[in-house]
């Protein structure tokens, strides 16, 4: 049995999920992360801090010039030297573009086949990844199992299905017969799916596999050999992840280096050296506006992009504001507002909003707010295991200079204990309240946990200013709180306009930063936020190019 067979089952509920949109989730982490074995989480804590120190030597790309490593633990706030295989750029390029002409020759249902398998090897490695990724990135544990494990997994199985079903949405050959009164003009067609060619995917420092895999597995899927250049300092969850991938071409026959991993330093870096070569022809970045900007300028390539964006929440009124707060709450604490898709300026009216219960005046609201945060932070259990730790130093400097903003400062940041780990970079999150007339102080990404109250004159400037954000800064994700349906639709309205996502009145455990798989659209390509949509059809149909054959049927 082949490994397309092994797997056909697997391919086939990914393909209906994206059709139905419902819920589905081959690699789920409920009802615990038990399910994939009582001890798999300790063995992963155990593999992880083996590697700690040492070589990474789990990659089949040939000797290497050297073996270089600068990833610093946050929880630790020491170095993990961790060291992998460097490779010059000419040397990956090369090996990328002779692997290519083996690789594309590869079916589609092969290639899917071998991509699936890969996933089910890495679904072994879910919790060694988690502690790779807690001490790269800084995400609490839970959030480092889940988004670096089975929601990473299947965001890529969501790209090898949307390639796969593109490859096959024409037929490969067709006989065209056309009448022409007494005779027939027949002739025999094909058509073949092309890969462009070399894919160089550009990670990111906080969602290290999240963000990579979907740009990853679609490349591969569609014929392309691809480069992965992680962010510097968070490469160990994706290299385990290429590893795996290199470990299935290398059963199967085919060269390894059909996926490479491309490792730099801060102070030597080589993105701009791979993405500006003339043999690379897509390109897939998560990070800031500047950089993406850059690569979207690039002439000859298809690039992918999510960038930065000023995320929203709209609150006009609401059944129980106890538990609006409460939920808004947990989404500016959730990894420390390290999330793309993390709320940051809170419009509301000057007047108050509505409640089932009364009128809520504005600063009732924002102590309610506050207080949520605080109770948070406060819960040992909970607090810090939520916030996770800051990822990047530059953070807790934006933090500081939010406290500066012109405004009232409704919560000062803090550092709370990590039980677990003392030397633990922490910093919970800044309220800063802002009237709507200070444009300057809220028209802007804040990247952390720096929550804005932006005071606004009513609901329809609320609206007004989010979308306005959305459309001149971008946005990934905008929270919405209404009880009247006509207000409601204004909002989605207006919105859609931006194209921006809206979520409405949640409450509860869904949280607007969290985006499902199969079901919603990561990211909507239509705001300054990026130009491509975890997972659409235009997301994996610019990794190829349909080229047609025709000749005479022979008689």
């Amino acid at each position: 049995m082949g490994l397309f067979e092994k797997h056909q089952s697997i391919l086939e509920n990914a393909v209906k999920a994206m059709h139905e949109r419902t819920f589905h989730a081959q690699y789920p982490e409920h009802p615990s992360p038990k399910i994939y074995g009582e001890t798999a989480d300790e063995e992963g804590r155990k593999k992880f801090q083996s590697m700690i120190g040492k070589r990474f030597e789990e990659l089949k790309q040939g000797d290497s010039q050297n073996w270089i490593g600068v990833e610093e633990s946050p929880y630790m706030q020491d170095p993990l030297n961790i060291s992998y295989p460097s490779f010059s750029v000419d040397d990956l390029i090369e090996k990328a573009g002779s692997t290519f002409h083996q690789w594309r020759k590869v079916s589609a249902a092969e290639r899917a086949g071998i991509l699936i398998e890969s996933l089910e090897r890495v679904k072994d490695r879910f919790f060694e990844i988690a502690y790779a990724t807690m001490h790269t990135t800084g995400q609490g544990y839970m959030m480092a199992f889940q988004a670096s494990g089975p929601h990473a997994a299947d965001r890529a199985l969501e790209a090898v299905a949307a390639g796969y079903e593109e490859l096959n949405r024409f037929p490969g050959t067709a006989m065209w017969d056309k009448p022409m009164g007494k005779f027939n003009i027949q002739l025999d067609k094909e058509w073949r799916a092309i890969p462009k060619g070399v894919a160089v995917v550009i990670g990111c420092s906080t969602f290290p596999t999240w963000n990579t895999v979907p740009g990853l597995y679609a490349s591969l899927v569609t014929g392309n050999s691809v480069v992965v250049k992680p962010h510097p300092g968070a490469v160990l969850p994706i290299a385990i992840i290429v590893a795996e991938i290199q470990n299935v071409l290398s059963d199967e026959g085919l060269d390894p280096n059909i996926c490479q991993l491309a490792v730099d330093t801060f102070d030597s870096t080589i993105t701009k050296e791979l993405v500006e070569h003339q043999a690379v022809k897509i390109i897939d970045y998560t990070g800031n506006s500047a950089f993406g900007d850059y690569l979207e300028g690039l002439q000859g390539k298809a690039v992918f992009t999510e960038k930065t964006g000023v995320n929203s929440a709209i609150i006009d009124s609401v059944k129980d504001v106890d538990k609006v707060a409460a939920n808004l709450a947990f989404s500016v604490s959730l990894y420390s507002g390290q999330m793309c898709t993390a709320p940051q300026n809170f419009y509301v009216p000057k007047d108050g909003i509505k409640t089932a219960d009364g009128h809520v005046s504005f600063d009732e609201f924002a102590q309610k707010f506050v207080d949520n945060i605080n109770g948070l932070m406060d819960n040992p259990k909970a607090g810090p295991f939520v916030l996770g730790t800051i990822q990047n130093k530059n953070t807790c400097d934006r933090i500081d200079a939010a406290e500066e903003i012109q405004g009232k400062v409704w919560l000062k940041s803090r550092a709370i204990e990590n039980p677990m780990f003392q030397n633990a970079r922490i910093a919970t999150p800044v309220v800063v309240e802002v009237d709507a007339s200070n444009e300057e102080a809220y028209n802007q990404e804040l990247f952390g946990p720096i929550a804005l109250l932006i005071k606004t004159e009513n609901t329809d400037h609320s609206i007004e200013l989010a979308k306005n954000m959305a459309l001149r800064h971008g946005a990934l994700s905008c929270g919405a709180y209404t009880t009247d349906d006509t207000t409601r639709e204004r909002i989605a309205d207006e919105m859609s306009l931006a194209a921006t996502p809206v979520s409405f009145n949640l409450v509860g455990g869904i949280y607007l930063n969290q985006h499902a798989t199969f079901s919603d659209f990561h990211v909507t390509g239509g705001n300054p936020a990026g130009n491509a949509s975890f997972t659409n059809p235009e997301y994996v149909i610019k990794r190829f190019t349909w080229v047609g054959f025709r000749e005479p049927v022979q008689g």
